[in-house]
């Protein structure tokens, strides 16, 4: 940015570990008095050559001038954003106009320096963005800011690395053995990789999932809802599109450009079986590491970025993606941290608060629709109110942000409503098809929960786990499968005595809900899935996790028995040989595997859920614990789904005989769901309730390296346990959440030397299901897309 401007450049004054302070002051005013503050530094690298772009500071400039530099960098404005800023340097300094998925955000560096006799101090916090080009950009085709930069040119990152660390006089000095070395590291380390060895890596990931076949009898469905059967799995799919979409905003572009290469070589087969397990290119089962990198990204053409060459058809990239998980998925900005929406909804009132605190919408930014291109799905009619706000930040609904896929959807809905059979599945597709253009999805869910109906059907956004930033935002998801009417009908028992167990949960009788409805329980055979699926697979869900319908209507629950009976045979029972110990292996069953399944999705139901805060305030668990609630709601849903069952034995509504079985199966799913990794809220909220179990004397280690319950500690332990996150919930303390979860959610010593040894023999962490749906329905003569 120019810095002979008539209004001087204010900053944002941030705190030594980074935190907005509120308070902003001129550029010069921060350098002088040693204000830490924030900027970014972008660098061009060009693929094919392996080479960087540095430019030479003009010699007017205040640091460092007349030194050969980043390819572009500058400071962030007060109240701009860091890939506004990214992409406005760019523009300015050189010319080069790019979109926002050219900007890779490979680290944050802290640069603390003085340098001018003193006069001039640098705490700064750089974000570090690489754009990737395939060949380098023909000289001619920059534009040169003439108060900024003086010349660029191309050297390889090894050259320019030697000069850093040989401290050349002519290049403004970095620490290459320091923070800054990232940047060599990240390059050698994607463009100097064995393609065999890596081929063996995926291969070894892709082994952790069991392919199973799953399947249901279609014979049982009426014509209508057979037919009804082939529009809903066309609208399944395209909730696939929209989650695409929720995780990451290039991520369709990644899905096809893998797709369409995939036949290239085994090593781009493997790339896009394992990308299609995980829906992303971060590995679920490896606390959401990378396994693919820009580089294996797709490449994009740009024809008019720079200024025209002869003979040069244009500016190729590659769509560049983060190598850590954005914690906010694409729900919010990229560069957005929590301290910018906090303040931000500090100043809306109460029902501006609630919705951009709510489910089915997300936070864009006013500034990037004012550098929007065709990528970006910010409408005409928001861009219009960007004068109307001097705030950053504004919410949109899931209706306006998904539309073009809704509206396709939404069309599907109501064809197969009308050939459906079943009256209540005709109203739940109907309401479903409104709900997807009106943004309220109260009705649907409503409709959803009173389903009764053969084939039964679950779609829309539900579950809030890919919003790691704070748990607000639901993702698209679709569950198709057949009511098992039998297995159904065994379950009624649950739902009917959640009062009663509403009323004994071990917490003060002050925290316990007078008005629990009884849940409905669907047992059905999945045949098909789509959405929010990816990595391990659920095998039961409770919804809706809406709070207002929660505390009105209750909640209802569905079973996938075929995908628990899979789990139990290709997971639970190897697990069990493993790591149980002999004498009490003869406990391990189906039975107890799926009963506690259900009360697990029971106990969803039960305990805080809407709560009132010390100050008097009326508040949510969700809303309050935040980012830790997914975590801890699993683990609680898991500890008072075990103490639960204890206390229907004791009443006599299940056999005795159940009572050790379902410790020791507990103990052998607890090394099931943490092989799903502690970033995955299943998994951690597991590691949790096995730490603290163990710790307590419950679990046992034995001599041989297996497992044991202790059977005259474990019902301590577990109501305990019970009790304390109940308590944490109904007080909203975060501050008690996030202890316990760092004092117990970790992987500690006997489980690593546990899931090693399941490691080494190789017994598969999850199933890959294959449906057979779609062939069936293809034999049928029904056309599939």
């Amino acid at each position: 940015m120019a810095e002979a401007q008539h209004q001087e450049e204010l900053l944002d004054v941030l705190t030594r570990s980074g935190e907005r302070t509120g308070v902003s002051k001129p550029r010069s005013h921060v350098h002088r008095d040693g204000d830490y503050h924030r900027a970014v530094h972008v660098w061009i690298f060009a693929e094919s050559t392996q080479e960087l772009l540095l430019q030479r500071r003009a010699d007017c400039k205040d640091s460092w001038p007349g030194l050969w530099d980043i390819s572009s960098a500058g400071h962030i404005s007060a109240g701009d954003s860091s890939l506004l800023t990214a992409r406005r340097e760019l523009e300015e300094e050189l010319g080069i106009t790019l979109p926002k998925d050219a900007f890779e955000l490979i680290f944050v560096f802290l640069q603390e320096c003085v340098i001018n006799d003193g006069l001039y101090i640098n705490n700064e916090f750089n974000d570090v963005y690489l754009v990737t080009t395939l060949e380098p950009i023909p000289l001619e085709g920059f534009t040169l800011q003439e108060t900024e930069v003086s010349d660029v040119k191309y050297v390889h990152w090894k050259e320019y690395k030697n000069c850093l660390a040989k401290e050349d006089k002519d290049y403004v000095p970095y620490d290459v053995s320091g923070q800054y070395g990232q940047l060599f590291s990240i390059i050698e380390k994607r463009y100097n990789v064995n393609n065999e060895a890596r081929s063996g890596s995926l291969k070894k990931q892709l082994a952790r999932y069991a392919p199973v076949f799953v399947d249901a009898e279609l014979s049982l469905l009426s014509e209508g809802d057979r037919q009804a059967l082939d529009l809903i799995i066309k609208t399944a799919r395209i909730m696939d599109d929209i989650y695409y979409t929720q995780v990451w905003d290039s991520n369709p572009v990644l899905r096809d450009w893998l797709k369409e290469n995939s036949n290239i070589s085994d090593l781009d087969s493997l790339k896009w079986m394992y990308y299609s397990i995980n829906k992303s290119p971060w590995s679920v089962l490896d606390e959401n590491e990378a396994f693919l990198t820009t580089s294996d990204s797709a490449i994009k053409m740009l024809n008019e970025s720079t200024k025209p060459v002869s003979g040069w058809k244009g500016l190729n990239y590659r769509a560049a993606f983060p190598v850590t998980k954005p914690p906010g998925a694409n729900f919010y900005p990229p560069d957005m941290d929590k301290m910018e929406f906090e303040l931000w909804t500090r100043n809306l009132n109460m029902d501006e608060r609630k919705t951009a605190t709510g489910y089915f919408n997300v936070i864009r930014r006013h500034s990037d629709s004012a550098m929007r291109s065709t990528e970006d799905h910010i409408t005409s009619a928001v861009t219009d109110k960007v004068s109307e706000s001097s705030n950053d930040l504004f919410v949109v609904p899931f209706s306006r942000e998904y539309r073009h896929f809704l509206v396709e959807a939404a069309k599907l809905l109501r064809e197969a409503a009308e050939v459906a059979d079943s009256l209540s599945l005709k109203k739940l597709l109907v309401t479903k098809a409104n709900a997807f253009l009106s943004n309220d999805y109260y009705e649907s869910d409503i409709a959803w929960m009173e389903l009764d109906s053969t084939l039964d059907v679950t779609i829309g956004p539900y579950e809030t786990y890919e919003d790691a930033l704070f748990g607000y935002k639901a993702t698209f998801e679709a569950f198709i499968g057949i009511r098992d009417v039998t297995a159904t009908s065994q379950v009624k028992l649950f739902g009917d005595y959640l009062q009663n167990l509403e009323q004994n949960l071990p917490i003060d009788d002050v925290y316990k809900s007078k008005e629990i409805v009884s849940a409905p329980i669907r047992v059905i055979r999945l045949i098909y899935n789509a959405g929010d699926v990816k990595g391990p697979q659920t095998v039961a869900f409770n919804l809706p996790n809406d709070e207002r319908i929660v505390s009105e209507r209750g909640t209802a629950m569905v079973m996938l028995k075929n995908i628990s009976e899979a789990k139990f045979k290709h997971i639970l029972q190897p697990i069990a040989n493993v790591c149980i110990k002999e004498d009490q292996k003869v406990y391990i069953d189906f039975e107890s595997f799926f009963t506690h399944t259900i009360c697990h999705e029971c106990c969803h139901g039960i305990g805080p859920h809407t709560i009132k805060l010390p100050d008097g305030r009326q508040s949510t668990v969700r809303l309050e614990l935040q980012e830790l609630h997914s975590a801890l709601e699993e683990a609680k849903a898991d500890i008072v789904g075990l103490w639960a069952l204890k206390f229907l034995i004791n009443q006599d509504l299940l056999p005795k005989s159940l009572v050790k079985s379902m410790y020791v199966s507990f103990l052998a799913g607890c090394f099931r769901s943490i092989r799903f990794g502690l970033e995955e809220a299943h998994g951690k909220g597991q590691a949790l309730q096995f730490n603290y179990l163990f710790e307590k004397g419950a679990f046992c280690l034995n001599s041989d390296g297996t497992f044991s319950v202790d059977f005259s500690k474990v019902e301590g332990a577990v109501e305990s346990l019970s009790r304390e996150i109940l308590t944490i919930q109904a007080k909203g303390d975060k501050a008690a959440a996030k202890s316990l979860l760092d004092e117990y959610a970790k992987m500690t010593e006997p489980l690593a030397d546990a899931l090693g040894k399941l490691e080494r023999v190789e017994v598969p962490v999850d199933i890959a299901p294959v449906f057979g749906v779609v062939s069936k329905l293809s034999d049928q003569g029904i056309k599939m897309p």
